[in-house]
């Protein structure tokens, strides 16, 4: 959309090794935003990584690349610098090019059409029922709203997918639990508890009972098992789709494991050719494919969570049967699990080898005193968590010029917890810091609204003293206008390495680099340069409410 150079720049190195007889497609060559601006905008290693092959020394290696590629439109400059390293450095008018573009695309702004065509499945939250959502359960939604936006903001039509479960052995332990604990299935805290107490006794002595329980509850037998299971999930639904609203997370396709277990099991008996008969149970021999064995029905003739995933996985095939990808956002600790229920998948499934079927894996997210647990009760709902930041955000809002102070303490809440979360690689673990989360400074949500806020105040001024925006190219760009311009750049990136943390730390950079400009400059200063730095101010502003946006975070224009 904005005929970025990254790729001219990596198509020109690729036919300038050509030249020199390596061949290599240009997107295995390794090409970067520099990390120092005094750099340029864009740096590559090629020489330094392909000298050795050619028997050359990586400097003159790097000179006669440079001069070949030397002439690409928008590049001013081509600069050998080290032992090897290549930079090059954008023009003035390019810069003023792809950001006046960029203005005139609005909340289109960073954008593009590298997923036009695709259809992704993006599987996420899907908690237990039956028990409070501490604040790790929402890691998973966290992660998968914002890849899904990654993906939409490429052009892709993606499907937002919630499989909660609603039935197997932690009901059944809570079932058991309201039960011996008098407990009311109507009040989510109680569910808490009596999950506790019957995961304890499970452990103890009546796992008996409980698995009886289980039983009674998939063949629908025991109608008040079934009254206590139904209210349950009526208490844990209403939290979960508030917790989800505040969240802003609404689900295309919602699946029940109670749905998808007989489906599996029926799959599962069919398909003979795929899976085999073991001490009474029916089990998948992942050794076959470099893995491990796995049940998928138990010798009860109850199916396991790994049956209920091919149920699942039918379901959303026959639902979206054009899909090109498929993901499930779930906790690291299911990496192993997940790569022998894909391999099944695509045993019974052969269409499934052709498409991409990937498991995005999340950390653990931690407390100062360690990790969190269900079943050992050290846990912070998620909605407590939102209730108590949103209570200190008020603090802040007090003051503020916003319309309605409540709904920015909870915007601000959940900024606080969103970019906690994303700033760090999916993988990675999370200590969650209170203080630091709600900080209106360095590297947090509020932040980067707070800057936000800032950019619409002046543009709000900027309107009452009749000043319009306009980039003059003449004006030699400020280190801003070149971060500014690679946010494209960086969503693409981010959407392929799927990895959101990617643009929020961009962002921290870009309002970093605004605030210290900001305190440098007069932007309304009534000279001629005013219209630039409004025009300047206004692409901030775009860049940072669309990439809160792609966060899942609130961009409130008062704060």
């Amino acid at each position: 959309m904005y005929n970025l150079r990254m790729q001219q720049i990596r198509e020109a190195l690729a036919k300038a090794l050509k030249n020199v007889d390596v061949s290599v497609a240009d997107h295995d060559i390794h090409l970067e935003h520099t990390d120092d601006l005094s750099h340029g905008d864009y740096a590559t290693n090629a020489a330094l990584s392909y000298a050795k092959q050619l028997k050359m020394n990586p400097k003159e290696l790097a000179e006669r690349l440079a001069a070949e590629v030397r002439g690409i439109e928008g590049v001013a400059n081509v600069e050998v610098a080290g032992p090897g390293f290549i930079n090059f450095t954008l023009t003035p008018a390019y810069l003023a090019e792809v950001l006046e573009i960029g203005r005139t695309h609005g909340e289109k702004w960073g954008s593009g059409v590298s997923l036009k065509g695709e259809q992704i499945l993006v599987e996420y939250t899907s908690p237990n029922l039956f028990k409070p959502l501490h604040i790790g359960n929402l890691i998973g939604n966290i992660i998968g709203e914002s890849v899904s936006r990654l993906f939409e903001f490429g052009g892709a039509d993606v499907k937002r997918i919630n499989y909660p479960s609603d039935i197997g052995l932690p009901v059944a332990k809570c079932v058991w639990g309201l039960q011996k604990t008098g407990g009311d299935p109507h009040v989510i805290a109680a569910l808490g508890d009596a999950y506790r107490a019957g995961n304890a006794a499970y452990e103890a002595d009546a796992k008996g009972e409980i698995d009886a329980i289980n039983k009674a509850l998939y063949e629908d037998s025991d109608s008040k098992l079934t009254a206590l299971r139904e209210a349950g999930i009526k208490t844990s639904r209403k939290h979960l789709d508030a917790l989800c609203k505040k969240l802003g997370t609404k689900f295309d396709l919602e699946f029940f494991e109670s749905e998808t277990g007989p489906i599996g099991k029926e799959i599962v008996e069919k398909h003979g050719d795929v899976f085999e008969k073991s001490d009474g149970a029916t089990i998948y021999k992942g050794e076959k494919v470099g893995l491990h064995t796995r049940v998928f029905v138990n010798s009860a003739g109850l199916p396991t969570y790994e049956a209920k995933d091919l149920g699942n996985f039918k379901l959303k095939r026959k639902e979206y049967p054009k899909w090109d990808r498929s993901y499930i956002v779930v906790g690291v600790e299911q990496k192993e699990y997940l790569k022998v229920v894909f391999a099944a998948i695509k045993e019974v499934f052969p269409e499934a080898k052709e498409k991409v079927l990937e498991h995005i894996a999340n950390g653990f997210l931690t407390l100062t005193t360690g990790k969190m647990s269900s079943r050992m009760g050290n846990v912070i709902t998620g909605e407590s968590l939102i209730n108590d930041l949103t209570e200190v955000a008020r603090g802040h809002a007090a003051d503020s010029r916003a319309d309605d102070k409540e709904k920015l303490a909870q915007e601000v809440a959940v900024a606080a917890i969103k970019f906690q979360i994303l700033k760090g690689g999916t993988s990675k673990d999370i200590i969650f810091d209170r203080e630091r989360a709600l900080s209106v400074e360095g590297d947090s949500g509020p932040y980067l609204q707070y800057t936000h806020a800032r950019t619409h105040a002046i543009m709000e001024k900027a309107k009452e003293a009749g000043i319009k925006a306009k980039y003059d190219a003449s004006i030699a760009p400020s280190d801003l206008a070149r971060l500014l311009y690679r946010f494209p750049e960086i969503v693409l990136h981010a959407q392929e390495e799927l990895e959101p943390h990617i643009v929020a730390n961009y962002l921290i950079t870009v309002a970093s680099a605004f605030n210290s400009w900001y305190a440098q400059e007069q932007i309304l200063d009534g000279t001629d340069a005013a219209a630039h730095k409004v025009a300047l101010t206004d692409i901030v502003r775009l860049t940072l409410k669309n990439g809160l946006w792609l966060l899942g975070i609130p961009a409130p224009e008062k704060l």
